[in-house]
């Protein structure tokens, strides 16, 4: 019996994801993007009021954003779109020398973001330790509620009920069924209720005129100039560094979250290419939206590349198809969405009394002072910075501490080993010069580093200054011990670090 060759049909089948092959992730994909595209549109609308721009150009940055980085971005699943620290960044550029230079700057961040990560700046991720992290995520959740206030505040009556009906969905839905998001129901049922009631609360179409059409390609209408590039390149730099840490941080929480790995490197180059394209088609640029990511893995369940492009392309088909229907969406719908991904973005193992009563109080100084500067600044890229710095200094500051000098003296009297134990740095190498008595010790002494390594120059100095404080005296030092790596820097630094004193 012979056995028949595959068809055509067969063979691509087999080739495709897995997800093209099941239908229930499919549909997950499919469900998740359109949520993310719903939450999108407010956000797009009000971070374009920041930039000071027209409602159209933050969708358009929005839809453009998303379906490029859906393309050639590294981290799977991941939302990019407008987002206010963007905004906040290129506000600037636009009030002072208009939309044209606005443009212009969105096109340079991309080129340079391009460049950063072809020179490896994700790397630097690794640094970035894991307080800061939980900082990061824990002030994010506060910022997307603390931006949800406004909603709440100076508005009709019925906004509260439906805020409450809301969440009561999206809490109670999935205990019965996870076919369909329960946002997407939570949304859909309270903007039925409020046309069909004819209540009146704000919507979407309060927020600004949604576009008509799909953004078209030009160039940036500025001189091509020396002095534009000097008037642009300070805040494409901005926006390039802070587009980059919020996209690289986002990456990194949703590796954690969904157990898997991303191209760092691929993600920071996709970033710019998303920038390029969406300043190219006249959007106002934009980076990873962690709010919106949260959304789509953790809430809707989402895991592919195909949830990322079907946000940004929904997003473009519910503003030019079904603009109507969309701008009767009541914003307390969508408020209530944003609120149940602050509380399930929040870290509160973090903070539950048992936790913080076993962590170290540096680790949840360095928490503390990064959800601080992020709240206080709204600027996530300063709280990772800052509390990054803090981490440091803290590390420093324990490290420098294990380094230790105890004194034997041979029988004799005749010579004193000193024997130093721990990491020599900058901050732990600064008192080691008081650590010796350099008037009581006999004429020879010996520094054992057998059990120290010697990392910087600081080290190496204040062991000279040592040596030098005993010759002094008419008194010999020896330094033993030296392991490879740190024989090998006192050798190339000794005398140098110290001008040869």
């Amino acid at each position: 019996m012979s056995l028949s060759a595959p068809s055509p049909a067969a063979r691509l089948r087999g080739l495709a994801p897995d997800w093209l092959r099941d239908p229930k992730v499919w549909r997950t994909e499919v469900l998740a993007g359109l949520v993310v595209a719903l939450a999108l549109i407010p956000e797009a609308i009000s971070f374009s009021v920041i930039a000071g721009v027209d409602p159209a150009v933050g969708l358009f940055a929005s839809f453009t954003m998303a379906v490029t980085i859906a393309v050639v971005g590294g981290r799977r699943a991941m939302i990019s779109a407008a987002t206010g620290a963007v905004a906040l960044v290129i506000a600037p550029v636009n009030r002072e020398h208009g939309f044209g230079y606005l443009v212009a700057t969105v096109i340079l961040a991309g080129v340079l973001q391009i460049v950063m990560g072809a020179l490896g700046v994700a790397r630097l991720m690794r640094f970035v330790p894991r307080a800061v992290m939980v900082g990061f995520v824990n002030s994010l959740a506060v910022l997307i509620f603390l931006a949800q206030l406004p909603e709440l505040t100076h508005v009709p009556w019925p906004v509260y009920p439906l805020l409450a009906a809301g969440l009561a969905l999206m809490v109670l839905l999935p205990r019965i069924t996870r076919a369909v998001p329960a946002p997407l129901v939570s949304i859909a049922a309270l903007t039925a209720v409020t046309v069909a009631a004819g209540i009146a609360v704000p919507t979407v179409g309060d927020k600004g005129t949604l576009p008509s059409a799909l953004p078209a390609p030009g160039w940036p209408d500025v001189p091509f100039t020396p002095d534009t590039l000097a008037t642009i390149a300070p805040y494409a730099l901005a926006m390039a560094l802070v587009g980059l840490m919020e996209s690289l941080m986002t990456a990194r929480l949703v590796d954690e979250l969904t157990d898997t790995r991303s191209s760092k490197t691929r993600e920071s180059v996709g970033q710019g290419i998303a920038n390029i394209v969406t300043g190219f088609l006249g959007g106002m640029g934009g980076c990873a939206m962690i709010g919106q990511t949260m959304i789509n893995v953790k809430v809707s369940g989402a895991r592919t590349r195909l949830s990322t492009f079907l946000a940004g392309a929904f997003l473009m088909v519910l503003c030019v198809v079904f603009g109507p229907v969309v701008s009767d969406i009541p914003m307390a719908a969508l408020v209530a969405v944003m609120v149940m991904v602050s509380f399930a973005t929040f870290d509160w193992h973090s903070v539950a009394p048992r936790t913080l009563r076993r962590m170290p109080a540096g680790e949840i100084a360095v928490m503390a002072v990064t959800v601080v500067c992020v709240v206080a600044t709204h600027n996530l890229a300063v709280g990772v910075v800052i509390g990054s710095v803090t981490a440091m200094a803290v590390f420093a500051r324990r490290v420098a501490r294990l380094a230790r000098v105890t004194s034997v003296v041979d029988p004799d009297g005749s010579t004193v080993v000193y024997r130093v134990t721990g990491e020599l740095f900058f901050a732990s190498a600064n008192d080691l010069a008081a650590r010796f008595d350099y008037a009581g010790d006999p004429a020879r002494v010996v520094l054992d580093l057998s059990a120290a390594h010697v990392w910087d120059a600081s080290s190496v100095a204040a062991l000279d200054a040592v040596a030098d404080r005993y010759a002094r005296r008419g008194k010999h030092v020896e330094i033993t011990g030296l392991n490879e790596p740190s024989a090998a820097l006192h050798e190339r630094l000794s005398g140098a670090a110290t001008g040869g004193h």
